[in-house]
Parts: structure tokens; sequence; C-alpha cells
């Protein structure tokens, strides 16, 4: 692991920027029939966000708990819920939502 000296942290940490996280979880409503078609048009919706930049980085989770999904969006928190709440998943009751404040650093990504 590279070492990183106190002036490369001085240098880095005033570029961080406000960013919103999201946990999703499952709402009332995951486990019925109707679900899938919802949990599609819910994927759906985070295509168009991510080509619209509001949504940075989505990730389904993969285990066997409560929650869904983990997003990062380039909005302000309210703004974040707005959108949130406008989602047919969450509409339907298939999903819960928690937004969080947090910073991040522009320019970061997954590998590939």
């Amino acid at each position: 692991m590279p070492e990183i000296t106190d002036e490369e942290m001085d240098t880095m940490i005033p570029m961080a920027r406000h960013y919103s996280v999201v946990i999703l979880r499952e709402g009332p409503e995951y486990g019925s029939p109707e679900a899938k078609p919802i949990i599609w048009e819910h994927g759906r919706r985070n295509f168009a966000l991510r080509a619209a930049g509001a949504l940075a980085v989505v990730m389904p989770v993969e285990d066997a708990t409560d929650v869904c999904g983990v997003g990062i969006f380039d909005r302000s928190v309210e703004e974040t819920a707005a959108l949130m709440s406008d989602d047919p998943g969450v509409q339907a009751g298939v999903f819960t939502f928690d937004v969080h404040p947090a910073r991040g650093f522009p320019g970061d990504s997954l590998p590939t």
C-alpha cells in the first residue's frame, strides 16, 4: 500500500464534495407477487437517473439482510429524498429508504 503524507492529506481533504447516500431496504410489499415488475421499473428508473447524472453509483446488495441496495447521489439530501419518494418501488411499498449526507472525492470510481 502506498504511503500518504500529511501534505497529501491536506491537499485532498478540501477537495471532498457533498453527496447523498441512499440505503434501500425491503418494504412491506417486497415479497408480494406484484413486486417483480415493480422492481424492474425501479431498475429502469435507476438507469435513467444515472444517465441524467443524478445517481453516480448504484449497487444492489446481494446478502440475506433487508438491505436491497446502496446509491450515491450527486444531489442534496432533500433533492435525493424527493427523487426517492417518486420511485415506483417506494410508492408501491416494495422498498423503503434512508438518505444520509456524505462526502466523497470527485473522480472516485469503481474498479473495472
